[in-house]
């Protein structure tokens, strides 16, 4: 019971957690929703993507930002639509508009101050 408790304490648009989407439809709620979101195209295969990973998931607990991630191998008509066309390829939004396009492993400070800067 207190589980519950506590998840329904964390309802907000933005979430300490990388979102793992599910389908396009899921990906423009949150891009609807947030404010700021950060868009990580990855697949399991990929180094650099493993090297990304905990840089999102400190995007994710450490701004006000949304952490989406996309798994390009499950969601490849999404990809394609996204003009995806190597990983790991972040795009972040503001306001539901794309802002920046970054492809291959980033700094941490880098994302921050995009975030920040687009927040």
């Amino acid at each position: 019971m207190s589980d519950a408790a506590e998840s329904n304490d964390d309802v907000s648009t933005s979430t300490t957690e990388p979102v793992h989407v599910e389908s396009a439809g899921h990906l423009q709620t949150l891009l609807t929703d947030g404010d700021v979101v950060l868009v990580d195209f990855h697949a399991d295969w990929c180094g650099p993507c493993q090297m990304l990973e905990p840089v999102v998931a400190d995007i994710a607990a450490e701004t006000d930002a949304t952490v989406a991630k996309v798994d390009i191998d499950e969601l490849q008509a999404l990809a394609q639509e996204n003009g995806i066309r190597g990983v790991p390829t972040l795009l972040l939004y503001a306001d539901g508009e794309l802002v920046e396009r970054l492809v291959g492993v980033q700094e941490k400070s880098t994302l921050v101050d995009l975030v920040e800067q687009h927040g």
